[in-house]
Order: C-alpha cells, then structure tokens, then sequence
C-alpha cells in the first residue's frame, strides 16, 4: 500500500534507489596473499588456469580395474601393485587390478574402482563380487573445475569457500578493492565507553561497537571519531575531522528533531542534507547527505533503530561504495504465529524467530518486545519480518522474511 500524499516520509524503496545512485565505487585497488582475502571484493577477474583435479583419481578405497575385462566374466583378478594417495601407478595388465586410496591417480587401463566392501581377498588375488560399470568411483579430470572456466567477476565478495577455490587452482594472490575507511561516531552526553563507571543518567555505548562490528564485518576498517557532546559546534567539529579521514561517515544519534539533536543541521550547515525521515518503522529519523563529497549517513540513535536503518540502508551502499556488486538481500515467505493490529503508514519491521509448529512447518514469532530500545531483542531474533502499511497480522498469514544472515552478512 502506498505512502499517504503530504506525508513527508520517504518510502524504503525510494530511499535506497537515491542512495545508491550517490555512490560512486572506490577505484584503488591491491594484491593480497589469499588467507587474507576474506570478505574483500575481487578487482580483477578470474577464470581457471588448470582442471581441478588435474587428473581421474579414485573416490574411495578398493580396487583399481578394467571394467571391460569384468564384463567378459573374469572376476578373479591378480593384485600387481598398491597405489596411495600422491603416487603414479604403473598400467594395468590384463587381468589385474590394484590396491588403490581415495585420491590416487587412476594407473593406465583401469577405467572403474571397485569398492573394497564388494571384493573378497584371497592372498594375493581378490574376487569381485558383483558387476562394474566404466567411471564407477572415479572423478574424472576436471570435474570439479574445468580450466578455462570463470569462477569469479570482479565485485565479487570473497567468502571462505570461495578462498578454497582459489587456493584448489593454484592462485597464492588476488587483486582487491582497497577497503573503505568508514568512520564511526556517536552524539549524546548521556553516553559512556564500556569499562568506565556510570553516573545518574548515563548509558553504554552500545551503538558504536554495534556498527563498527557490521562495518568490519563487511571487510572495512573504521575510523573512532568518539562521542560528541550534543552542542552544534562539537557536532561540526566531529563531522569536518570525520570527513577529513575517510571515506564515508556514520552517526547514530542527533538526527531527530529535538533541541538537542545538533546533526542534521549541522550537516545542512557545512554540507549538504539530501534526504530526511523514513516511512518505515523503527527507523524513521533517518539522514542523507554530502559533506567534502564523502557520503554521510545519519542513522537514530535508539539501537534497534540504528541498526535496521543500517541493515536496510548503509550496508548496501557500503557495498556499493567498496566495488562489491549489488545484490538484494533473500527474502522468504514464512507463516506468521501472531496477531498483530493494523499498523500506521510506516511499513514495520518486525524482529522474529523461527519455529516449528504441530504439523511440523516453519513459523514465525515475535522475538521479545519491539521498542527501538530494545537491542537483546535482534540479539534474539532470527531475521526481520516485513509488515506493509496500513496491514494488520492474523496468524496463518504469510509474511516476508529477511534472515539476519543476508542483511548483516556471515562467512
């Protein structure tokens, strides 16, 4: 359902189609030893250089035979020579098999294993015991990786079975997008490091190790810029030093519209402000805009808040912004197990976790309370289920579902 008119909220969609056209990929580029690869986005392209394996090797333990030899009724055969793993066995003779281990070669004239579970020793002989087909428990050479083959297109985000593939043809290095320089920087005087002792009134700040966190976790470094005192001038000071030294900036806090929150007009003074209030739920006090041409991204400061605006908002553009290409994140259709009035013009976003119903289907269920407030309850959850505007929940229906996992990003 769409937005009423004279709302003054921008929806999701709209938001995230004008971010993402602000961002321009970084263009430096580095070469990196592999095991140092992970999470980085590909600059260059890759394609096989080699088969993997580069040879027909056995599958199993057993007996290396001809299958031609088997079909024509000779199933005692004579065991002339025994071939481990990294060894070359010589051709097989007419009538003979050989002793083999997963991952040998496959010895000249042999074209099946046998397993050894089928077969029947007697001294130096084995009986096989039933028939074999040609390629019966052989991997032949390149069927995991054919050379020549493209395994990866620059933008690729590196996970760490992507790393195995690489390191199984033989690359020792990859040329990588350089990894952004985020920085990270929270407003209020109510807010304290973890490891300092509290007074009246004051809060840990969660918001900064939160984010700093997913930023890392998208192979980013990230820049402290501290907490800033909820004055205007501490508020220009923190965002001119951020813009000084990064590449990009994100706050969380001071984006509302209370005398306390300095961040939005300070951006709107020495910057420029491009987007302002969401039409989604927690979220809504969100900000965009440019400062010394580096993107800035204003998120609330209520966790819960903080960290869906990022899920939804900066991670995408993060990517964008660091080379990786773009890709929505998996949404499923899952059965709510709840009941739910019908919501405002904002569309919801809603913390869940997935369960296991009488007749065995997976549902959904609310994970907790869901104020903005309350963090432990995304520390609980599953993923995010989507109510759209003006829509009540009746249980049984079916709603999307976004697993954390695709919106903060795993290996």
């Amino acid at each position: 359902m769409a937005i009423p008119p004279g709302s003054a909220l921008t929806s999701i969609d709209t938001a995230l189609a004008q971010l993402l056209s602000r961002m321009a990929a970084v263009t430096d580029r580095e070469e990196v030893a592999l095991p140092r690869a992970l999470h980085r986005v590909l600059a260059e392209t890759i394609h096989a250089a080699i088969d993997v394996p580069g040879h027909a090797n056995s599958a199993m333990d057993g007996y290396a035979v001809n299958s031609q030899t088997l079909a024509r009724g000779q199933y005692r055969l004579r065991v002339t020579q025994r071939i481990p793993a990294g060894r070359v066995g010589q051709a097989l003779a007419i009538g003979s098999a050989a002793r083999i281990f997963t991952g040998a070669p496959i010895p000249p004239g042999a074209d099946a294993v046998v397993m050894q579970e089928n077969c029947s020793v007697e001294g130096d002989e084995i009986v096989v015991m039933q028939a074999v087909e040609a390629g019966e428990n052989v991997r032949r050479a390149g069927s995991d990786v054919e050379r020549g083959t493209l395994l990866f297109e620059a933008g690729h985000r590196l996970r760490a079975p992507d790393i195995g593939v690489l390191a199984g043809v033989g690359r020792e290095t990859v040329v990588v997008c350089r990894p952004l320089r985020v920085a990270v920087l929270t407003t209020g005087d109510e807010l304290v490091r973890p490891g300092e002792p509290l007074q009246t009134g004051q809060i840990y700040n969660s918001n900064f190790y939160m984010l700093s966190t997913l930023v890392q976790g998208l192979g980013h470094d990230v820049v402290d810029c501290g907490i800033v005192a909820d004055s205007l001038d501490s508020t220009v000071q923190a965002l001119l030093a951020a813009a000084a030294n990064a590449d990009c900036i994100i706050s969380s806090g001071g984006v509302s519209a209370g005398e306390e929150d300095h961040v939005r007009t300070a951006l709107a003074r020495i910057g420029e402000l491009s987007l302002w209030k969401l039409a989604i739920k927690p979220g809504k006090p969100f900000a965009f805009g440019q400062l010394e041409g580096k993107p800035f991204f204003g998120l609330p400061g209520n966790p819960v808040s903080a960290f869906v605006t990022f899920a939804l908002l900066v991670r995408p553009c993060l990517q964008r912004l660091g080379g990786a290409r773009d890709q929505a994140p998996l949404q499923l259709q899952l059965t709510a197990d709840f009941d739910l009035p019908v919501s405002g013009i904002r569309q919801e976003y809603l913390r869940v976790c997935c369960a296991t119903d009488a007749q065995g289907e997976t549902v959904l269920r609310l994970a907790g309370s869901q104020s903005s407030g309350v963090l432990s309850s995304v520390s609980h959850a599953d993923g995010l289920a989507i109510v759209p505007p003006l829509s009540a929940v009746q249980r049984g229906d079916k709603l999307r579902f976004m697993p954390l996992s695709e919106i903060v990003g795993q290996v």
